[in-house]
């Protein structure tokens, strides 16, 4: 298995869709807590549309949402994001709080031999983690594809 990490942010509908193509993406595993994207930018990544999208590409789709941060967690973020004067969208890295807080109660709990199994028993050989941040490091995703980097050895490809 290979291990991809996507966002949207600042990339166009063909963008976005054409880097999966691309790397040859087989599953697509979208970790959001909301499913959407607000205004019209981006809405091709609003669940529907996307599923609808990745099914015509022959691309499956998963929502891991045990991956995904609560609403606490992510107000952590937002109040950081504040004091910074910083978009979502603009934001560089996450902060420490953030980071603590998502490895203590997300990550810790999850079940990595039950999501390898599951992508075994889907045949799954290239699979996307995604969540709307451009920059992985801005993104919870980027503790998730840390944990597999460190703890089982795979290589991440960012896109």
């Amino acid at each position: 298995m290979e291990f991809f990490s996507i966002g949207v942010y600042n990339s166009t509908e063909k963008e976005f869709f054409d880097k999966l193509l691309k790397n040859n993406i087989d599953t697509f595993c979208d970790i959001r807590q909301r499913r959407g994207v607000r205004g019209s930018k981006y809405a091709f990544v609003n669940s529907n549309r996307l599923q609808n999208k990745l099914n015509d590409l022959d691309i499956r789709y998963g929502y891991v949402q045990d991956l995904a941060p609560t609403s606490d967690i992510r107000t952590l973020q937002k109040e950081i994001d504040l004091e910074k004067g910083e978009l979502k969208s603009e934001r560089t890295e996450l902060g420490k709080v953030f980071v603590i807080e998502y490895k203590n109660r997300i990550l810790k709990n999850f079940n990595f031999d039950v999501f390898f199994d599951q992508l075994d028993q889907a045949n799954a050989n290239k699979i996307a983690f995604f969540c709307v941040e451009e920059h992985p490091e801005a993104c919870h995703r980027s503790i998730v594809t840390e944990k597999l980097m460190s703890t089982y050895n795979y290589k991440i490809t960012h896109l």
